[in-house]
């Protein structure tokens, strides 16, 4: 593997404003979940099929697993956010390309971070209503919307990398 450079780049609006949305919506997954779960029922969905429609059904302190997994994985992307030099990456890395690069990588890290926290939460609110009786299931939209949340702006951020090289 190359060497390729270590450069500690300065956060911009757009990477401040997904880092304080990922936390926020962390937040309030757990905010949901404390001021929610006295007021629960024994069972509630841990599973939904490709409809939307719960399919599994488990304690009520199951849910708990996504917010925790969601915690611990947004933590762990914070923490790789610090390394950009060891992602792989579509095109080859320069001294020259480097900062745009990895300004890419990092800003498509820090979407992902937050469109999953988000997508987890919109689980967990669901979860909630369901369980409450207000709601049947996630509804045929979800997983559509959310894989389109996730690999569209995926495709964005590879054909970026391109264009950065173009352009240096």
């Amino acid at each position: 593997m190359e060497e390729r450079p270590t450069i500690k780049l300065k956060l911009g609006i757009a990477d401040i404003v997904l880092e304080s949305l990922g936390w926020l919506a962390i937040l309030a997954i757990w905010g949901l979940i404390v001021t929610k779960y006295s007021s629960l029922p024994d069972s509630i969905p841990t599973h939904f099929n490709a409809a939307g429609q719960p399919d599994s059904f488990g304690g009520k302190a199951t849910l708990f697993v996504l917010p925790i997994m969601g915690a611990l994985t947004f933590l762990g992307l914070t923490y790789l956010n610090k390394f950009p030099e060891i992602f792989n990456y579509p095109t080859e890395i320069t001294v020259d390309n480097a900062p745009a690069q990895y300004r890419n990588i990092l800003r498509m890290m820090r979407y992902l971070k937050m469109i999953l926290m988000v997508i987890f939460g919109i689980i967990v609110y669901n979860k909630i209503q369901i369980a409450q009786g207000f709601s049947e299931g996630l509804g045929v939209w979800f997983l559509p919307v959310s894989l389109g949340l996730l690999f569209i702006p995926l495709v964005y951020f590879i054909v970026n990398s391109f264009r950065i090289n173009k352009n240096i």
